[in-house]
């Protein structure tokens, strides 16, 4: 596919005519032109074609709620404890009804239903806040599920969430410490650091060595060297509870001054659009996914 047709290919997929595609068809288009070769779902042997498979089929009520960053938070309390939750400010409906006399100084906005949408406040006095609900309306208006078609977003009820701010001990961020969770059990983990300079992400063993492999788009820098945290194999138990039983899951946590707290949970991963290089990688992942049944 050249580059032409690529761009034409995503303009077309950005736009509600898009709509019309089956599940199917759109996510065999779309893979095609993120990773560059057909996908086969009659026998999906990496780990971004059995993502797409289970994107079909793997579809159960219970991932509605797992992927709604507010009610997942019930779910985590029931497996985990709430002692694991970041701290909530308020859930709204709309930007209208977000009273801001009453929210701390610093506070973190982000909506329930999609990925990758925040918005960071250290010093509320300084927010332009007709800008913040331009931007806030859009995220409401935002169908997730269409993007990419991971269908636990597409019944979400679309609220805002306000979360206390927190940061770890670089005092300017939060690094993601994610569990690749594999039928219950952890394989690896990743750690995202520099989220708002130079964004990357180094990928690790169950003991803590250094993985040389990494996502194209958010490349690992191997000659940072990390600090993990003490308590890294108690994520690791977490994340093996909330993972149970499930083919597979990405559960992530943060360390903020030795304690433990949930971020998310991810069906997922870069919507299974991910190229890893080296390229082996994606087959070796691939291998530790267990489907339940292929269905085609």
């Amino acid at each position: 596919m050249n580059r032409i047709t690529k761009s034409l290919l995503f303009r077309f997929m950005d736009t509600k005519l898009s709509r019309l595609l089956p599940d199917k068809q759109y996510i065999s288009l779309r893979y095609k032109a993120y990773c560059g070769k057909k996908l086969n779902l009659k026998n999906p042997i990496t780990f971004n074609e059995k993502l797409q498979w289970l994107k079909l089929n793997g579809r159960k009520p219970e991932y509605t709620i797992m992927a709604d960053k507010y009610e997942v938070r019930q779910y985590v309390a029931e497996k985990i404890g709430e002692e694991y939750l970041i701290p909530i400010v308020g859930v709204w409906d709309k930007f209208e009804d977000i009273d801001f006399d009453k929210i701390p100084n610093q506070f973190v906005l982000k909506p329930n239903h999609t990925s990758g949408n925040v918005f960071i406040c250290t010093d509320k006095y300084k927010v332009d806040y007709k800008a913040l609900k331009k931007e806030v309306d859009k995220w409401m208006k935002r169908e997730y599920y269409w993007v990419h078609r991971e269908w636990p977003y597409k019944n979400i009820k679309p609220r805002i969430i306000c979360e206390k701010y927190m940061v770890d001990e670089s005092g300017i961020e939060l690094k993601d410490y994610k569990f690749f969770c594999f039928n219950g059990k952890v394989k690896f983990f990743k750690v995202d650091f520099n989220r708002f300079s130079d964004h990357r992400a180094n990928y690790y063993d169950l003991n803590k060595k250094l993985l040389y492999f990494g996502e194209v788009k958010c490349p690992p820098d191997y000659q940072r060297k990390l600090e993990l945290p003490s308590n890294i194999y108690d994520m690791v138990i977490l994340a093996e509870q909330l993972s149970r039983g499930k083919p597979f899951l990405r559960v992530d946590f943060y360390n903020i001054s030795g304690r433990i707290y949930f971020g998310e949970i991810t069906f997922f991963p870069a919507s299974g659009f991910g190229k890893l290089e080296p390229d082996e990688w994606d087959y070796k992942l691939g291998s530790w996914i267990e489907l339940p049944n292929k269905l085609g």
